[in-house]
This record gives C-alpha cells, sequence and structure tokens, in this order.
C-alpha cells in the first residue's frame, strides 16, 4: 500500500482554495426586451464604451450592442477552423481561431443574433423559474434522498426507513406541527449523512494512500466539502440528497487534496485515478444542485 502522503509545512495554502463550491456563480446574462421582436431585421452591430465587466472568474467580458440590447460574451482563441458559439447560465461564450478579427467575430455574431437572444432568454426565464422545493412538512411530504423521493408517513411507532416503499416512518401524530416534523426528518438525514459520508471516506482514503485527521459534517451555505492542510475535512450534509455518485465525488475530491493541495492538472488526475467518473458527478452537482435540495 502506498504510504500515506503528509502535507509538506512549506506548501499549506489558503484553507479556502480547497473548497468546493456550492453553486458555480453564473456570469451576468444580458438583459433581454420581451418587447423585441426576434423575426425583426436585426440591428447593426455598435461598439460599446467604457469597460465590459467581469466574469465571477475576473475574466474581462466583451461587450457588442445591438440596438437597445447590450450583449456581454466570453471570447476564447483556439487552433479550431471555424466560430463556436456556445450558450448556457453563464452566458455567451465564442470560440474563434487565432488569425480570425475582432471585426470578423461580431459580424458573425450580428448574423446569430437571432438565435442568441432567443437562446439567453431561454436561459434567462429558466433561471428566473428555478427555485428550491419547498417541502410541505405534513403527512404524505416528499423530498429527495440519495437521489431519489422518499415519502414521509406520520404516526409509526417508531422512527423507521422502508427502503422498498421508500417511506421514513415518523413517531408522530398525524397533525404534528410542520417545525416538529422538520426537525425530526433533518435529524435523520444528518445522521444518515454522518453514516454514509464515514462509509465513503473509509473506502476512498485507502484507495488514494491517505489518512484525514477527523471529518466533520457541514451546513455551509457555499461550499460542499472543504480539506485543510492539517487533514480536517468538512462535508455538507445536504449532499445526503444527491445520488451516491455525487457523494462519492466529493469526498473523492476533499480526500485527493491530502496529496494535491491545490486544483492543478495532477490533482484532478489524482482524483480521476479512483473516480473516473467525477466529470459526470461534477455536471450533475453543478447543473442540478439548486432543484435537488429541498428548502429547509
Amino acid at each position: 500500500m502506498q504510504k500515506p502522503s503528509r502535507p509538506r509545512p512549506n506548501a499549506a495554502l489558503d484553507h479556502h482554495q480547497l473548497d468546493l463550491p456550492l453553486f458555480a456563480e453564473p456570469a451576468p446574462l444580458p438583459s433581454v426586451d420581451p418587447t423585441v421582436d426576434a423575426s425583426a431585421t436585426p440591428a447593426a452591430p455598435a461598439r460599446t464604451r467604457g469597460p465590459a465587466p467581469l466574469a465571477p472568474d475576473g475574466t474581462r467580458l466583451r461587450s457588442i450592442v445591438f440596438g437597445s440590447q447590450t450583449l456581454h460574451y466570453r471570447l476564447k482563441r483556439s487552433s479550431r477552423k471555424s466560430i463556436g458559439f456556445v450558450i448556457d447560465g453563464s452566458g455567451l461564450s465564442i470560440t474563434a481561431p487565432r488569425w480570425v478579427t475582432i471585426a470578423d467575430i461580431e459580424t458573425a455574431i450580428g448574423e446569430k443574433q437571432r438565435w442568441i437572444f432567443a437562446k439567453l432568454a431561454e436561459w434567462q426565464t429558466r433561471v428566473e423559474q428555478r427555485a428550491l422545493p419547498k417541502v410541505e412538512w405534513k403527512d404524505g411530504a416528499e423530498l429527495p434522498y440519495l437521489g431519489k423521493p422518499i415519502t414521509l408517513k406520520l404516526g409509526a411507532a417508531a422512527l423507521a426507513f422502508d427502503e422498498a416503499t421508500r417511506v421514513l416512518a415518523l413517531p408522530l401524530p398525524p397533525h404534528a406541527d410542520s417545525q416538529q416534523i422538520k426537525d425530526r426528518v433533518t435529524g435523520w438525514l444528518q445522521g444518515e449523512a454522518r453514516r454514509i459520508f464515514g462509509e465513503r471516506l473509509a473506502v476512498y482514503a485507502p484507495k488514494l494512500g491517505v489518512t484525514f485527521r477527523s471529518y466533520a459534517l457541514s451546513s455551509a451555505a457555499t461550499r460542499w466539502g472543504s480539506c485543510s492542510s492539517e487533514g480536517r475535512i468538512r462535508l455538507n450534509w445536504r449532499l445526503v440528497h444527491f445520488p451516491l455518485s455525487v457523494v462519492d465525488y466529493v469526498v473523492a475530491h476533499e480526500l485527493s487534496h491530502l496529496r494535491e493541495m491545490n486544483h492543478s492538472p495532477r490533482f484532478w488526475e489524482t482524483v480521476e485515478s479512483v473516480f473516473p467518473e467525477f466529470r459526470e458527478a461534477r455536471k450533475v452537482l453543478k447543473e442540478s444542485s439548486a432543484e435537488m435540495i429541498p428548502e429547509v
């Protein structure tokens, strides 16, 4: 077995550099005017005055004006032979060959502006409509546990979870106060999180050849997990709402910091060595987090 690696005293990093963010901050989406007719003649592009806004990662966005609308976009140069457009929750990203001029890029944007603004409007609507699901804490309520819904049943003699029916029986009267139900369910979920996370840490630590000093549950509003240079790991208990593959990804992620105290290519190679599916799990965590976590 590979000997556990120990952090080097002179290589300690800022604790926050080892955190796994809860939600990725999106770049600013353009304000889409609902009165603009998408079938109208496309407006000619115009340059903006003043500096364009910064993306959350510090990247300077470029800006271009079409009539009454200002479009911000990321520009990346590559060896590809054509101009590529990608629109997602972070806005518009463009990848263009190194030899293509800004004028040519903005001409291409102008030619595709109807499609661009239509797609951006779809994303804006999706963001506005997306809200954390609210649980009505009563008999028959549903909430996610390990990626699948469970149903609450009041009036049981003892607290018990039936894996086959996915029913969580609670020793509370049928008309118990919602706060009582919430507190009892939250306590059960946190107990499950402590058990499951401990089991997964015990699986992945030997695979990586590392040891951790301690681990604890976290209720952080902005972090899924963290690992200090002293080997103390914290995992957000709300991960218990997600499939086990997502839990495994976060566990492998934090334990990998005990070998690579950074997010370098070697770090991601370390994660992949014990959890090859990390990209898929990371995508689920990034794209589904708001929908998966009930408001408690």
